[in-house]
């Protein structure tokens, strides 16, 4: 029988503990009882546990041993905020398929409302981030950051493989610059930031940027595709190469 996983907010080497709405519904619904087996989640490393003790709103851990867990994918999504129902949805399913970090930016076309929200829904973000990581198994959560201007990320500092996403680009495919990087990373995993664009694209000046500072520019394919749905095309061309 799989057991059930769970990530902590707070642990030691020999103790794991959970709080709030985990801890709730491991207590109410799950009627949790000290000796009952999970998984559990603590810095990064999964580990096979016993609950120790059981209140409303905390359990705690024993840690008994640990187990191999697979990585996060080396991947960043720059993430143009777009319509907050389908971008929670591509968060969610980024998640599960095993991205490392999501980077939401505010670009030319995103919808003024959106852009003056964005900064609000950050932490229902990394909540979503969260809940899907537990229910996918992962053995971390993604990095959700606070949103920022596309310009700020875009000329940020960064020593990995950065390409955008360009309905105007033919000839260069994802896949094409995720087998250079892997090949360029040699026994390493390579690390790699795609940049999605909003609904209506890059404008002009956005894509002269990205040029100006380094990222390739990198095609899907002959279609458009929505937002949400370039967003598990691209996880799922990097995970079929690195993974």
């Amino acid at each position: 029988m799989t057991r059930r996983r769970w990530i902590a907010e707070h642990w030691d080497e020999a103790t794991a503990t959970i709080t709030g709405a985990q801890a709730a519904h491991m207590a109410r619904v799950l009627r949790a009882q000290p000796g009952m087996e999970a998984d559990v989640v603590a810095g990064g490393h999964v580990f096979h546990a016993e609950v120790a003790a059981v209140s409303p709103d905390v359990v705690r851990f024993n840690l008994v041993a640990e187990l191999q867990a697979d990585p996060a994918l080396p991947v960043t999504l720059v993430v143009a905020v777009y319509k907050f129902d389908r971008m929670e949805w591509a968060i969610e399913k980024a998640t599960e398929l095993g991205v490392a970090a999501l980077a939401p930016v505010i670009a030319q076309r995103t919808e003024k409302h959106l852009a003056q929200a964005a900064e609000k829904r950050a932490e229902r973000w990394r909540r979503i981030a969260h809940e899907a990581a537990q229910q996918s198994r992962r053995s971390d959560v993604p990095i959700v950051y606070d949103p920022t201007p596309l310009a700020s990320r875009v000329r940020a500092a960064s020593s990995a493989t950065r390409i955008v996403l360009a309905e105007q680009e033919r000839t260069t495919t994802l896949r094409c610059l995720i087998e250079e990087a892997a090949g360029a990373a040699g026994e390493d995993m390579p690390a790699i930031e795609i940049a999605i664009g909003p609904e209506g694209g890059w404008s002009p000046a956005e894509e002269a940027l990205f040029d100006a500072n380094g990222w390739r520019a990198a095609s899907l394919g002959p279609r458009i595709l929505r937002a949400e749905t370039a967003v598990i095309a691209a996880l799922a061309v990097v995970a079929s190469h690195l993974e």
